[in-house]
């Protein structure tokens, strides 16, 4: 009786994988990590996005307003970026300047804001504060690189957490 080769390959499959089949699948790595690597920090970036998976939150759509495309030409405002967040309960904007030693100052303004909790959740952990009564916030000394912000809203119905898209700060 002789096997066709649909049967031979199915028997192929059921046996375990031998050294010449990881030889096989290593060299088809080698020539797609030289023709198509994977982007830099892709993984970071789904990793950190993973670890936010669970929480359940509100989230904001992201608008962005670069000074330097708004007519402010001078050299200190050049790398000034300021971002807005909307979403139906809140609208938040910040503003990332870039400071001596490569960290980020954020300045932010939650509305309505007065005293939530804002954290910015960063791949070396978050950090907190609490916004003032104008829902003004501060983070000195953030590291550079990607970034999220969580706003912890406290209301007659409970509490509930808007959540902002990923920057790069």
């Amino acid at each position: 009786m002789t096997t066709s080769p649909a049967d031979r390959e199915g028997q192929l499959a059921e046996q375990p994988l031998d050294n010449e089949d990881l030889a096989v699948l290593n060299a088809i790595r080698a020539m797609y990590d030289e023709a198509d690597p994977v982007p830099a920090g892709l993984v970071e970036r789904i990793q950190f996005e993973i670890t936010l998976d669970a929480l359940e939150a509100e989230l904001a759509t992201l608008m962005q307003l670069d000074l330097a495309d708004a007519g402010a030409r001078g050299t200190a405002t050049e790398s000034v970026r300021t971002i807005t967040f909307t979403s139906e309960s809140l609208t938040t904007m910040v503003t990332l300047t870039p400071q001596p030693g490569g960290t980020v100052r954020v300045d932010g303004w939650a509305a309505p804001g007065a005293g939530i909790q804002v954290e910015v959740l960063l791949p070396g952990g978050p950090r907190e504060t609490r916004a003032d009564e104008d829902g003004r916030f501060v983070f000195e000394g953030l590291p550079s690189g990607l970034a999220k912000f969580a706003l912890h809203l406290e209301n007659e119905s409970g509490s509930s957490t808007v959540m902002s898209p990923t920057i790069e700060l």
